[in-house]
């Protein structure tokens, strides 16, 4: 079974991939912040914002298909929240010689559509690039609230466990179980899916009792250091600026 499915690609050797996970951090918030603050209509911004992404995806080495297929994964989820946005209001043109759109609502609809998918190719690539512990270490290091770094920690290492798990019962739903109409089938997901919740539950329990056996007190013990050199204060502030620059030239 495939499990690395997080950061894939993070054992690359690449310029992007040999930044401080604290430098990567900075740098893609900083990307999105700057995405999610263009006005509406600023399609130059976009344009270069995309650029500027498929630059770091050339230096970074992971495969530009992998990106794309993950970033645009999630769009029919953005269509499902913004596609009524167009019919929001009283419709002032019409789309396609017989529908009736809103020209402020089509705008905006297209804007969120492009604002998410820039954000997701920008957090692909970050996760694509970054081993998940190297991201905690760079969130700890960050100062970030220990309780969102430890659900965190715990989400990524016992994701592969649950999933397993939903494996195996399957597996034994299929030995076990033939194929029946609609509402068995039904019935049989709702009791495979109380009797995850029960496993996970009661694993939960034990993995607790087990840290205060061994004297886990809440905080995230690091062997290596983070150190943040001079490429690192190189390329942070490079592209800072470019998004600077960007955001100058889309505004115009």
């Amino acid at each position: 079974m495939e499990l690395s499915y997080i950061d894939r690609y993070s054992e690359l050797d690449s310029p992007i991939h040999k930044l401080d996970p604290r430098v990567k951090t900075a740098a893609f918030f900083m990307y999105i912040l700057f995405v999610v603050t263009t006005l509406p209509g600023e399609y130059l911004a976009y344009a270069l914002f995309f650029l500027l992404m498929l630059f770091v995806i050339i230096l970074s080495k992971v495969s530009l298909l992998y990106i794309l297929k993950r970033s645009l994964a999630i769009i029919p989820f953005v269509l499902i929240i913004s596609v009524f946005l167009p019919f929001s209001a009283p419709a002032d043109r019409l789309f396609a010689g017989h529908i009736k759109v809103n020209n402020r609502g089509l705008e905006l609809f297209f804007n969120i559509v492009i604002k998410a998918w820039l954000s997701i190719i920008a957090v692909t690539i970050f996760s694509a690039t970054t081993a998940f512990p190297a991201f905690l270490k760079g969130l700890n290091a960050l100062h970030f609230p220990k309780i969102i770094v430890l659900m965190l920690s715990f989400m990524y290492r016992y994701s592969f466990v649950l999933l397993e798990e939903v494996t195996r019962i399957n597996t034994a739903r299929k030995s076990r179980s033939p194929v029946g109409n609609t509402v068995r089938q039904l019935k049989t997901v709702g009791n495979i899916i109380g009797l995850l919740f029960i496993r996970t539950y009661e694993r939960g329990e034990r993995i607790y009792q087990g840290m205060l056996s061994r004297g886990f007190n809440g905080e995230i013990n690091i062997i290596s250091k983070l150190h943040i050199g001079k490429y690192d204060c190189v390329f942070l502030t490079s592209f800072i600026l470019a998004l600077v620059i960007i955001k100058i030239k889309g505004a115009l």
